[in-house]
């Protein structure tokens, strides 16, 4: 592709070279540059791309967008296309889109963005999609599911150049639409520009990533999160946020709300909890756009309003009123409140939770189904803030009849060690606890001690499948620590035993 052709649209200055030339590939890494590639010197937190312009025209880069003059040998400023732009991370977005042939607009692209809610979201979304029939991707904090494989994340929101890779592989493996998770710091450092959003969803905003190399302000943070609502063309807004208000007064969209407690184009009303044969969830009114009786086998009232936004969506793109109801009733979402149904009389729950913000919403939402006994079974990894540590073991002990504490992913610290910091936090509330490092062992001692009524909480580690131990990962997946223990051990001694999981 010609580099004229990449820098259409853009605002920009040819400071030297020549813009009729091939590009034969794109980088943001001086170690990858090859012959006729382009390169883009970005300034980061960590180091700045504009140190190695001499590097990469040494190498063959034949062009360079900067937004900062460079030093080039003699014999390098005919041979090079400096292109000047004010901000180079733009550039790269506008630019990845053109490389890679605009995916985007190939896609129906929904973007979510907000505090809390918004990976939970994000798979209720994908899995309502994929279920009525529309092969979607998935962009997020845990992973890229782009069709044909799953790629861990490093970011919420990839850097664009490699955000317009997966949404070009996305096209290239036969996806429909791709649903992904928009942080303030992928709008910020603009890591989402050159994409074509079709939907952008606000779930809520509460302080968060305020503090040095993020956010100076809740107000700024605020104002970064708007602004997807002036990229995409429909904005789905939960009017139930105190902040929501002011997000969409400043957006360009069209608007559409959802809510359980203000009349909405989406509302959720008349909330139920219920609780049967181990199975939390919750049932509601929907009214608006739509007029059905909506049930979800996943607890807590943050259901109701993530189910509303994946209403929204599916509705706005068709899909029928009946397929979306019986989607909700069997839904699932991996390691986000995820039921594991093996007795009639207590539950079993996995969740991602691993802080004390997420450990004290999850129980609040289990508590309000009134069990029997909250049964708290996490760790804290290590190489992370013992703060942490104390944080959570203090919520758990305030909210759960009994706390096990065990192991999660220790890294290169020593379990045990880790295991007496929670003991420092729960040690403040008196709460009830036992200390079990091996987590089957403590996963076993939870299921073959549980009485008729109790919610057992697998926190912490969710969708990961793997245990992190002296820089090593070792497969360790809960659902499958749950099996063995099952096949191991006389079920006729489990409480209200009944396997409807692995049967």
């Amino acid at each position: 592709m010609k580099l004229s052709q990449l820098l259409e649209g853009l605002d920009y200055e040819l400071i030297q070279g020549e813009a009729d030339i091939d590009i034969n590939n794109i980088h943001n890494d001086s170690r990858q540059v090859g012959q006729g590639d382009l390169f883009f010197c970005i300034a980061g937190a960590v180091s700045d791309g504009h140190r190695f312009a001499a590097d990469v025209v040494s190498k063959g880069a034949s062009a360079l967008i900067v937004e900062k003059d460079v030093e080039l040998e003699t014999d390098d400023e005919q041979s090079v296309a400096v292109v000047k732009v004010k901000s180079t991370r733009y550039a790269m977005g506008v630019i990845s889109s053109k490389y890679y042939g605009e995916p985007s607009k190939k896609l129906t692209v929904i973007g979510i963005t907000g505090t809390k809610g918004k990976t939970t979201t994000t798979y209720m979304i994908r899995e309502m999609l994929v279920a009525s029939g529309i092969d979607t991707g998935l962009i997020g904090t845990i992973e890229i599911i782009d069709g044909k494989q799953s790629i861990p994340a490093k970011n919420t929101t990839p850097e664009s150049i490699l955000l317009h890779r997966y949404l070009k592989d996305m096209v290239d493996n036969g996806m429909k639409a791709v649903v992904m998770e928009v942080s303030s710091q992928g709008l910020m450092l603009d890591r989402v520009a050159g994409v074509d959003f079709d939907y952008g969803i606000f779930t809520n905003l509460s302080k968060d990533h305020i503090g040095p190399n993020e956010h100076s302000s809740f107000e700024e943070y605020m104002m970064w999160k708007s602004k997807l609502f002036q990229l995409c063309r429909v904005g789905i807004f939960n009017i139930d946020d105190k902040h929501t208000a002011e997000i969409m007064k400043t957006s360009t969209c069209q608007q559409i709300t959802y809510s359980i407690e203000d009349e909405s184009d989406y509302r959720g009303s008349e909330l139920k909890l219920y609780s049967k044969e181990g199975v939390l969830g919750i049932e509601y009114k929907l009214s608006g756009k739509m007029d059905e009786n909506i049930v979800v086998d996943m607890p807590g009232e943050f259901t109701a309003h993530n189910s509303l936004a994946a209403i929204a969506v599916a509705d706005s793109m068709g899909v029928p009123a009946d397929r979306i109801k019986s989607i909700l009733e069997d839904i699932k979402v991996r390691g986000r409140v995820e039921l594991i149904p093996i007795s009639d009389e207590f539950t079993i729950l996995i969740d991602y939770a691993h802080n004390a913000m997420a450990l004290e919403s999850l129980y609040t939402a289990i508590k309000a189904y009134e069990p029997n006994r909250l049964v708290s079974l996490f760790g804290c990894g290590g190489n992370r803030s013992r703060d942490r540590r104390f944080e959570m073991g203090q919520v758990s002990g305030d909210m759960a009849d009994l706390t096990i504490i065990t192991s999660d992913n220790p890294r290169n610290e020593e379990p045990l060690a880790i295991i007496e910091d929670i003991k420092t936090g729960i040690s403040k509330t008196g709460g009830e606890y036992v200390a079990i490092a091996d987590r089957k062992e403590a996963i076993r001692y939870a299921i073959m001690n549980a009485c008729e009524g109790d919610v057992i909480v697998l926190a912490g580690k969710g969708h990961e499948d793997y245990q992190e131990i002296c820089g090593q990962k070792y497969h360790m997946d809960e659902r499958d620590l749950i099996r063995e223990i099952l096949e191991e051990e006389d079920v006729t001694k489990i409480c209200g035993y009944n396997n409807r999981y692995f049967a």
